[in-house]
């Protein structure tokens, strides 16, 4: 109980040092590096600062879990105090709890808090406030398909839940059946209300004898049930910025519409699965490094060390982007590779946690 505390608590100091120096470190050269191009306003240059710190949080906060374990454990050498540990007789797995246990935990802590919009979105938002933008900015010329219908918006704004010069398209049996065109639609009651409709029905047998073209104009027409805007501009611009119930949600929609939901599934894979390497690496790490520094060169192992974490962390950064791009699946870029490292961390324990 002693070693675990004291081990936890020395953890826990490294990975707040390591934290707020890397991100301080992202974001400081990042303010510098686009101060000319970021607005006049003090109120908005804190506000980018805080969105670019999510930003960094969210791409360094995993890594940092690593190299807080090789501080500690480096440390804990440089003491003795990991051989101390080991002679009043606590095994390798009661020294290595603390380090698995603290970082599974951060790590849910992390997932949980891409529930939260702005940490979740972070480079979305800070973006938008480089290019003079509000968050939730117009998206321009929207077209997609939902049900029976081809739908155009000419502007979608997303924060205030409304759209602009609509024309929806009806699609029966491979043939038009009907076209609707408004000015503006609203979103209310899980509905896309359109304000004055004008529709326009073709027959459905076209002939000498059919009544032509039936046009009729209607108050307030309701569509396109359950398409969030925020969700809506999410999906069909590409975005690969959600928060997880966004994400789930928009999985429902796609699927609903028997839509490609690889991206989407992509996006949850990085945000769910792969925070979940720094364990595992943790426990590889960990059962290579000796007990005292006169078996190790602790400037050459913590070298060798931070470089095979960057390594790794490298190669999940470029196999999320090709996910995210559709290059590869989700489950060959992300969960294949975190089942890797379980699946080795585990042998390594096997093989070295009864030495």
């Amino acid at each position: 109980m002693l070693a675990f505390k004291n081990i936890s608590l020395l953890y826990l100091k490294y990975v707040s040092i390591i934290v707020v120096a890397l991100v301080l470190f992202f974001v400081g050269f990042d303010v510098m590096d686009n101060m000319n191009g970021l607005p006049d306003s003090a109120n908005l240059k804190l506000l980018y600062a805080l969105y670019r710190s999510y930003y960094a949080l969210d791409i360094l906060f995993p890594i940092s879990l690593i190299f807080a374990m090789i501080a500690t454990k480096i440390a804990l050498i440089r003491s003795n105090a990991l051989v101390a540990y080991y002679s009043l007789g606590y095994s390798k797995a009661d020294v290595l709890r603390p380090f698995t246990l603290i970082s599974t935990l951060l790590v849910i802590i992390f997932i949980l808090l891409h529930m939260y919009a702005p940490f979740a979105k972070g480079s979305e938002y800070s973006n938008n406030i480089y290019s003079n933008k509000i968050n939730g900015a117009p998206t321009q010329n929207l077209f997609f398909t939902y049900e029976d219908y081809y739908v155009y918006f000419k502007e979608l704004n997303p924060l205030q839940r409304s759209a602009r010069d609509i024309r929806v398209f009806k699609i029966k049996e491979n043939d038009l059946s009907e076209v609707i065109v408004a000015k503006k639609a609203m979103y209310q009651d899980d509905y896309w209300v359109v304000k004055d409709a004008k529709t326009m029905r073709k027959p459905a047998q076209v002939s000498l004898k059919s009544e032509g073209i039936v046009i009729s104009e209607k108050q307030d027409l309701k569509l396109l049930k359950d398409f969030r805007p925020d969700i809506l501009d999410q999906v069909y611009e590409g975005s690969s910025t959600y928060t997880i119930l966004d994400a789930f949600e928009a999985m429902k929609i796609l699927s609903e519409q028997n839509v490609n939901t690889d991206k989407v599934k992509s996006v949850l894979y990085k945000t769910i699965i792969y925070p979940f390497f720094v364990p595992f690496v943790v426990i590889i790490i960990f059962f290579f490094v000796p007990i005292s520094p006169r078996f190790l060169n602790v400037t050459l192992f913590s070298f060798g060390a931070l470089l095979s974490t960057l390594l790794v962390w490298g190669m999940f950064y470029t196999l999320i982007q090709l996910s995210n791009a559709q290059t590869i699946s989700g489950e060959v870029g992300i969960i294949l590779p975190v089942m890797f490292l379980a699946l080795t961390s585990i042998i390594v324990w096997y093989k070295k946690g009864k030495s």
